[in-house]
Parts: C-alpha cells; structure tokens; sequence
C-alpha cells in the first residue's frame, strides 16, 4: 500500500507528492509549523489526507510544547490549532479533524498534561486507521456502480495519495478490479499542479490498472466518440445541498457528462460533509500563487507580466451530480434529505 502518510516517535512524514512521479521522497516534519507548510505547499494534498496531516500536526504540536501544565498548555494549543487550520481554506476535513482533536483535547485535558499529550497522538493514528477504514467501504458501496469492462474518467486524484490509503474515486475503481470487473481509466492531466497525469496514473501503474492520460480539453472528444461509460471524481467539500466542491475543471467535466447522458459520481467520506453550508455558493475557494500557471516545473510558458488567476476549486452544482458515494452509502437526489441521513443527523437514523 502507498504510504501516504505516517506517525512516528519524532515526526509527521508524508510522500512529497510534488515531486512525483520522477521521484519518491518523504518529508519528515518535526514541527507542527512544518506540517502547517506542507498542506499549503501541497507536500500533502487530496481532502482526506489533509484531515489527517492537520490531526497529527496538532498532536505533534503539543507532544513537543513546553509547558508543564493544561493550564500553561492552553494559550499555546490554541495558537497550534490556528496554524493548522490556517494551512488551507477549502478542504473541510482540514477543519473537522482540527475540531475533533479540540474536543479530545477538552475531555482529556482534567488527567494532565501528558494525558493531553498521549490522548492527542491516539486521536491522530486512530483518523489515520480511520480513513483507509472508510475508503474500502467506500469502495465497495461504489464499485457496485461500475459496470464490467467499464472505462472511466477521472479528475486530478482522489486515491491513496489524497488519503490515508486506498482512496475514494481511486478506492472505488480498486474495488471494481478487487470484485474482478475489468476496468479502464482516463486521467485528465488536471492543470495547472498535473495531479492526473503524475499522481493518478503513478498509483493505477503501480497497480496494474490500465490508464491514459488526457488533456483537460480532450475530455468532450472521448464522451461524445462514446469512449467513456461514467465520472468519478472526489470532493474537498460538500455543502448541504449537494453541491461539491473539487478540483478546478472537474465542474466542467460534469457538465460535459451530463451533456453527454454519462453518470457523474462523487466518492468522498462524511466528513466531507459541510451540512453548515446552503449550498456551493458559500464553499470558500482558495487562490493559489500565480506561479503555479505560469511555470511547468520550473519552465516558464506564458510572460512574467502576464494576469493569471489560479483557482484551485470550483463547485459543481447537485444537478449534475448522479450520486454521491460515502463509507457509509449511496446517497442520491434529493441530497438535502439524503446527506443529513448519512450523516446521522435525521431523526430516524
């Protein structure tokens, strides 16, 4: 299994997917700033995993504090859990999982500081175990939806480089080869950071997954010449309505599917779930440095003084979305009805 990320004795250490597929390198961060740099340099990307890389920098952040006491200990926690939440502003899971160790923190906090400390790193390796947990059930609610000798087209990487391990758009296909179906997939490149194109297609390779590679604007071409049976895509966030926020072009992507009558399935955990927000409207979008547009690994291919806007999201509107996958089901229109109940939020669950 890929290593994505790991807990040890004295670091947080992560695959360095910048570098990818040219070279396999891991970051080792013994600092919880550190770890705070790596999720907004994209050291570490993909939702999921960003929830985990947050949860194992805040417990490293107090594993290595100073102070004596809870008491002592509480200025410097909250500063801990700002830097980290700070890291990047559209992935929820980011969020959640600083939440979830806020609150560990609090019920822990009346046995000690070093009960802190040792509930805290549970907490984190306990998510880890937790997503790759999720990602198989995920998959095999999932691969259910994928027919035999299917070819399937995916955007930027949802597999176990954006998670703990296995994956969720990924995890899904693994699940449909897993169950002996023969699958094929289209990678989208995803520009500007090419996560398709070195990410997706390193992990289906090594996998003995068949794969192609696409350009972002060949996608139409290959669903309108019927080459394509149905889109799976991840989400960094997903409001109550249904509407998904994922990588920039993947909006595009679904309005292409639905153009073309081809099924547009959404895999992501429920802590993917932001049922805070209306819909996609208020999902914050991140904008990323210029740089990212302008260059191609370090190879300049517009002017210095060309505008350039990088989004890094858009929002895929609930009408284009055939079905949203989770760990715990398949949730269906009408999503402000069926994401509250596998969230466990309606009263009959």
């Amino acid at each position: 299994m890929i290593r994505t990320i790991e807990w040890t004795d004295t670091a947080v250490v992560m695959l360095d997917q910048r570098l990818l597929p040219a070279q396999e390198v891991y970051w080792s961060c013994a600092d919880y700033r550190e770890v705070a740099e790596a999720i907004q340099k994209m050291v570490i990307r993909g939702a999921p995993a960003i929830g985990v890389a947050a949860a194992m920098g805040v417990a490293l952040g107090v594993k290595n504090a100073a102070a004596g006491t809870v008491d002592e200990l509480d200025p410097e926690f909250a500063c801990i859990c700002g830097v980290i939440a700070g890291a990047r502003p559209t992935a929820v899971n980011l969020f959640w999982a600083v939440d979830r160790m806020k609150a560990v923190y609090q019920r822990a906090r009346s046995g000690g500081i070093e009960a802190v400390r040792a509930a805290l790193i549970r907490e984190a390796q306990v998510m880890h175990e937790e997503d790759i947990q999720a990602n198989r059930r995920m998959g095999k609610w999932g691969q259910s939806l994928i027919p035999d000798h299917a070819c399937v087209l995916t955007h930027c990487n949802a597999g176990a480089l954006a998670t703990a391990g296995y994956g969720t758009a990924l995890g899904v296909i693994r699940a449909a080869v897993e169950a002996g179906k023969r699958v094929a997939v289209i990678a989208d490149e995803t520009r500007p950071f090419l996560q398709g194109a070195r990410l997706t297609a390193w992990e289906l390779q090594k996998d003995h997954i068949p794969v192609t590679v696409i350009t972002d604007n060949m996608a139409g071409h290959f669903m309108r010449m019927g080459r394509i049976d149905c889109v799976i895509v991840g989400a960094d966030r997903i409001a109550a309505n249904g509407d998904v926020a994922n990588k920039i072009g993947t909006y595009s992507v679904a309005v292409l599917a639905k153009e073309n009558g081809i099924p547009f399935y959404v895999a992501a955990p429920t802590s993917t779930f932001d049922l805070t927000l209306p819909d996609g409207g208020h999902i914050p979008i991140e904008e990323r440095d210029p740089a990212e547009v302008r260059c191609i690994q370090g190879i300049p291919i517009t002017g210095e003084q060309t505008d350039v806007a990088n989004p890094a999201f858009d929002v895929t509107p609930n009408r284009y979305v055939t079905a949203i996958i989770t760990e715990c089901g398949i949730a269906r229109p009408p999503y402000l009805e069926t994401l509250r109940v596998l969230a466990g939020f309606c009263p009959e669950t």
